[in-house]
């Protein structure tokens, strides 16, 4: 797809209605500053010092989050990250800002080489980005977005536009990294997942070369303690990875690292879920949709589930066994409506439970296994809290009528992201805040706590559960 063919229009800084109680808060317009501070015109930075361009799956919660102060602002944002969309279908992880210096972050687009290396995948042209994904979260961000005013939404073709773009990114998804050949979508790079640095990924890595320390800076450890960054090891094997595939022109298929992950793929069955409404409200049939969501669901758990973990695990599709880790992605798909009761059953007993400690020993969800070996309360993605994925799993426990858990998630993640200034992420047992402050998905999601009623259709569960079926 070319990325000029649709402009994301500029804001006019039109504000949505909401309760004033809550627009009154301190919280809210501490909330409201953070995403202030990191707009660029056309879309929002994670943070100006660390992650100083677009990225992914953070617009998409910033958008969740940015449409109770703004739903042209918010519908901007999905634009603009859906402008650099490739013609594969696949949505970038990075959209480089031109204007941020090259040494600001790496891997940089010098290093992605977008343009030359992904011409064969249909890299936009006048965009440089990263050639990899993340989780896609987008449809049910553009929907919940659409909820938000659908009389402006209407009135730009908002639904209309980017439809066929949500639905070529399932298409690739779908078609393009069924690499186990089950169903499920597999990553390539733990990048895409999202949560870089889990012990999930430390088996499949380990059959990784990694590049010479002397190949690559990294900018991340000047924005934090190197010590909650990952090691300079497995950010050598990252670089392997992403190197390798950018050799191979982007082209998907059998490589050192191919995994199921069962966060990743939940977010797809959920944003199925969302497509289907969107179809539907554009008078679409929406039943394929919905029919594919709960085929998908159904793969999850026969590809994924271990009953002797409590959860889901990830799948190294080249090994072709579960990985033995217990981390936070297995319990996001909680939030799919046609999972059997006795998994949600499971599901809740082990987030609560001596692995995750909600509600006793933890306030927020931890990334990884309290028990685990390799677990680390600061270090990315082995231990500590992180706020979206709280965020996820207090949607999962009010869908299965869970209110009292996901009422008292629902306040620890507003009282952590108030006491922490909106961190990136925190120390499960004492809420201290690690990475940077300022955080954009943090601030976004607190917003979106904040205004949506835990009552009812709250936060769009229906966006979800479907529907009347079309």
């Amino acid at each position: 797809m070319d990325s000029t063919a649709q402009r994301a229009p500029r804001p006019t800084g039109r504000t949505v209605a909401y309760d004033p109680s809550s627009a009154a808060s301190p919280l809210h317009v501490r909330a409201a500053a953070v995403l202030e501070a990191g707009w660029t015109g056309s879309s929002t930075v994670p943070s100006r010092g660390l992650y100083p361009h677009q990225w992914s799956w953070d617009s998409a919660f910033i958008a969740i989050g940015l449409r109770h102060l703004s739903p042209l602002r918010a519908q901007t944002e999905l634009e603009t990250l859906l402008a650099a969309q490739w013609a594969d279908g696949r949505i970038p992880h990075i959209v480089f800002n031109p204007s941020v210096p090259l040494d600001a972050y790496f891997p940089s687009p010098d290093f992605w080489r977008s343009s030359t290396a992904g011409h064969a995948a249909g890299a936009p042209r006048t965009v440089q980005t990263s050639g990899i994904v993340q989780p896609p979260v987008h449809a049910l961000a553009a929907w919940l977005v659409h909820l938000a005013d659908p009389g402006l939404s209407r009135a730009r073709g908002f639904l209309t536009r980017v439809y066929p773009r949500l639905a070529a990114w399932h298409r690739y998804l779908l078609h393009r990294r069924d690499l186990g050949g089950g169903g499920l979508v597999s990553v390539v790079h733990p990048w895409e997942q999202g949560m870089d640095n889990s012990p999930c990924w430390d088996r499949p890595l380990s059959r990784v070369t990694p590049a010479p320390a002397r190949s690559f800076r990294r900018a991340d450890l000047a924005h934090g303690s190197p010590e909650d960054r990952p090691t300079d090891l497995d950010y050598g094997r990252y670089v392997r990875l992403a190197a390798d595939y950018r050799d191979r022109g982007y082209a998907d298929g059998p490589g050192d690292f191919a995994v199921e992950d069962p966060a990743f793929n939940a977010l797809l069955i959920a944003s199925e879920y969302a497509l289907a409404r969107i179809a539907r409200e554009l008078g679409a049939a929406a039943s394929a949709r919905q029919d594919r969501a709960e085929r998908l669901t159904a793969a999850l758990v026969e590809r994924l589930w271990e009953p002797s973990a409590g959860m889901f695990l990830c799948r190294d599709v080249r090994a072709g066994e579960l990985i033995p880790e217990r981390g936070v992605s297995g319990l996001v798909p909680l939030l799919l409506p046609a999972l059997p009761r006795d998994l949600t059953t499971t599901l809740v007993r082990t987030l609560s439970g001596p692995h995750f400690g909600l509600g006793g020993t933890t306030r927020l969800v931890p990334s990884y296994d309290l028990l685990g070996e390799a677990f680390d309360p600061h270090r990315y993605w082995r231990g500590p809290a992180w706020f979206n994925t709280s965020w996820l799993l207090e949607r999962g426990l009010r869908l299965h009528g869970e209110r009292g858990r996901a009422d008292a998630l629902r306040r620890g993640i507003l009282h952590t992201a108030g006491s922490s200034d909106f961190a990136e992420y925190v120390d499960p047992y004492t809420a201290q805040a690690c990475g940077a402050t300022g955080f954009g998905w943090t601030a976004a999601l607190t917003l979106d706590l904040l205004h949506d009623r835990p009552t009812g259709d709250r936060n769009g569960v229906t966006a979800i559960k479907g529907g009347d079926r079309g």
